[in-house]
């Protein structure tokens, strides 16, 4: 019995510390406003919605093995639904003939996953069937398709992107109001990392766990890994659609820079920073990837030529990314 009791007093403070996390991000902006601080709120929103992209990435590269170089171009699609049923809602034209725009959090939000999970279901299904650098360089060769099919849409706007004026509406809350649209997003946040949870330790997550570490296992014990890779491909893409949906409206503008391969790049280092394979890894690599970019932004205008090393030093010393780090801390302090 005194493991049942142990492994439920550990889950006991694993929640406890959890709730406590939420709570203390839940004030933040209240916090923000008492230090004369309110841009740390639009600050915190960047990072809640990146962390949503990332913990998505973290489905299939940290939990899968699939080494995804195209992540940014579901992020980038997610946005794209956003900007362009915007545009029709404001012109009033139809969109492809069949209805007109919506400005509205509780349409928008649901398309954008599902077109974006749509996009990487079609995808995936070609790219997943190869593996290792020639799963890498096709994901890579479909995002950039897609990114400089956008570059050559001028009918919404091309390389210049498209602005949204104002962030879509949701009943009883004002979008506009920055504290309010980070609260939304805060709740979304936690809403996906719950679904993420309860995810990997599903069979599921152990069957994709077992992907990773060798699939030719898992295939001779009878498996059919396929449905479970491109099944978690799909849940990743609809994550990042619903994070570029969120990032549309934050930053009120979408463009194919969105969709770059540069994006999947940051995405990724998020993930490896923070912990591949962690549930709050990527939260954590993403807070702390925006945090220090912003700093050493208002310091140097040189500030990549600091953050590369600081990136690889971090990485380098830190196995298993901050995830690995916090472990060896608590590991030293029970010891």
């Amino acid at each position: 019995m005194a493991p049942v009791v142990t492994g439920q007093a550990a889950s006991a403070r694993r929640n406890l510390w959890l709730g406590a996390l939420v709570a203390a991000l839940a004030a933040l902006p209240f916090l923000a406003d008492l230090a004369g601080q309110p841009a740390m709120t639009s600050l915190a929103t960047r990072i809640v919605i990146l962390a949503i992209a990332a913990a998505s990435l973290n489905l299939a590269l940290g939990y899968g093995g699939l080494v995804s170089f195209g992540h940014a171009a579901w992020y980038g699609i997610g946005g794209y639904v956003v900007g362009v049923l915007y545009r029709h809602y404001v012109s009033g034209d139809p969109f492809l003939g069949l209805s007109v725009g919506t400005d509205q959090l509780l349409v928008t939000l649901p398309l954008a996953a599902l077109v974006s999970g749509l996009f990487a279901a079609v995808f995936g299904a070609l790219a997943l069937r190869t593996s290792g650098v020639q799963f890498i360089m096709i994901t890579l060769a479909f995002a950039q398709m897609i990114f400089f099919f956008f570059v050559a849409l001028k009918a919404y706007g091309g390389d210049d992107g498209l602005i949204v004026r104002r962030r879509n509406s949701l009943p009883f809350l004002d979008t506009r109001d920055a504290a309010t649209f980070y609260w939304v997003c805060l709740t979304l946040a936690v809403g996906w990392f719950a679904f993420m949870g309860r995810l990997v330790r599903s069979r599921f997550g152990a069957v994709l766990a077992g992907v990773r570490q060798s699939e030719r296992r898992m295939a001779a014990i009878g498996v059919r890994t396929y449905p479970y890779k491109l099944a978690a491909f799909v849940i990743s893409g609809m994550g990042a659609g619903l994070a570029g949906a969120l990032m549309a409206n934050h930053a009120r503008f979408v463009s194919p820079d969105m969709m770059h391969w540069t994006q999947s790049g940051e995405l990724m280092i998020m993930v490896i920073l923070g912990g591949a394979g962690t549930l709050l890894g990527p939260a954590a690599g993403a807070a702390v990837l925006i945090l220090l970019e912003t700093q050493l932004a208002a310091l140097t205008e040189h500030w990549q030529i600091v953050l590369g090393p600081l990136l690889v030093l971090m990485i380098l010393f830190t196995r298993g990314g901050l995830s690995g780090l916090a472990r060896l801390v608590r590991g030293g302090r029970d010891g």
